[in-house]
């Protein structure tokens, strides 16, 4: 049997274009897999033209089709597609129904706007497809639940798109932490984002809360989902500050104010008494994050940076320092660059790994739609409470919302 490894270094080669030459009966190592699935795109803007590239990359499926009303989104899905694969030209669907209830294909990948996860939702399940849904799941914790309900008596695959806990810093920092314990109990956790604002949408939709769920739902749910599984408890209670210190203060859209936050300190009590914050800038001129892992054994570090230098320094950092009992270390974390590359630091391609694998029955370390939920719940608690000024209770909060069962 392939070791993995050879797997991915095989794959890599196989799309050598040096390759090409060769007819395809004197191909070995640079045989290219034939997909075994097709799966469509809802939504082909960034995110749907990523998955486009990462579903072609992995190589155990293909993209058939996608569905986007916008029609310039599709304009560039097509470009991109025929860049990628000559086998067939892309299907344009010219209804929702239509995308999600093609017998040809196995999988639907979501990434429209958020506001619009619930309604698409409802339509994709009829169909009985495996199901990629991105983040967050929804924007109210109303229509979070639903899809929840939804999801129990689903049968085929439902995976939501929390990617970055494949990032490679972070799945040595789930190895180190979880799974290797190294740092014993864990009682604090710390992450922090700096990045650049928020790019522009079609409708400018990720401007407006009402649309994006606001920005602790919309870009922090990454995080909130990384919190909760650090923490490995449910959160109790959230306080939350911030607020629109730089970016997008005199934006209007349709002759509406934007009213989303570009930065926040969020703190977070989970249940078994573990205590998580993290800090959020939407105004830096770079990307990086940053967690912090303290247990009663040990502290971890992990960063990943893209500042646009030319300077010359590793993209991602960890270290793991254990005092005088146990060996220290201090690591690179990295995928193979073409995989680093294809989106989200390689998050993305193992989030279509894993998506396969579940297809395929194997055991895997996706997000569940329940925790997905969670990671929802976090963001909804923060922005209530930087709107309120005081700390959330989380249980009140899902009483509130007849959610009682979930506290």
């Amino acid at each position: 049997m392939v070791d993995k490894g050879t797997e991915m270094r095989n794959k890599y080669i196989s799309r050598n274009s040096k390759f090409d030459y060769l007819p395809d009966n004197d191909r070995y190592l640079t045989l290219v897999e034939q997909p075994k699935y097709k799966f469509n795109i809802i939504g082909c803007g960034n995110m749907g033209l990523e998955h486009m590239r990462v579903t072609m990359l992995e190589g155990r499926a293909s993209i058939h089709g996608v569905f986007d009303p916008n029609p310039k989104s599709f304009k560039l899905a097509k470009k991109q597609f025929s860049e990628l694969s000559t086998e067939h030209t892309l299907v344009e669907y010219e209804t929702l129904e239509m995308a999600c209830n093609d017998r040809d294909v196995d999988g639907l990948i979501i990434c429209t706007p958020n506001y619009t996860h619930i309604d698409i939702i409802k339509e994709a399940i009829k169909s009985g497809k495996h199901i990629l849904l991105e983040k967050p799941m929804t924007t109210t914790l109303e229509d979070a639940h639903h899809i929840v309900q939804l999801a129990k008596k689903y049968k085929a695959v439902f995976q939501i798109g929390l990617q970055y806990r494949y990032k490679a810093i972070y799945e040595e920092a789930i190895h180190e932490a979880l799974k290797r314990k190294a740092l014993g109990d864990i009682k604090t956790v710390s992450i922090m984002e700096h990045r650049v604002p928020f790019l522009d949408k079609v409708k400018q939709w990720n401007k407006f809360s009402k649309y994006s769920g606001g920005t602790l739902v919309e870009k922090c749910c990454h995080y909130f989902d990384l919190m909760n599984l650090f923490a490995q408890a449910k959160p109790v209670q959230v306080y939350a500050s911030g607020g629109m210190a730089v970016n997008f203060k005199e934006f209007e859209y349709g002759k509406e104010k934007s009213d989303i936050i570009d930065n926040a300190f969020v703190t977070v009590l989970y249940d078994n008494g573990v205590r998580t914050n993290f800090n959020l800038c939407m105004f830096s001129p770079l990307f990086y994050e940053e967690l912090v892992i303290c247990g009663d054994g040990g502290r971890l570090k992990a960063s990943e940076n893209e500042d646009f230098l030319s300077a010359g320094r590793p993209r991602n950092h960890l270290e793991v320092m254990l005092g005088e009992g146990k060996p220290s270390k201090i690591t690179t974390p990295c995928y193979p660059k073409h995989i680093e590359e294809s989106g989200h630091g390689g998050g993305t391609y193992y989030e279509h790994v894993y998506f396969v694998d579940n297809i395929e029955g194997k055991n895997t370390s996706t997000a569940t739609v329940e925790e997905g939920f969670w990671s929802v719940v976090v963001g909804i608690a923060a922005e209530q409470s930087l709107k309120q000024g005081k700390a959330i209770s989380v249980e009140e909060m899902l009483k509130e919302y007849g959610l009682l069962t979930y506290a």
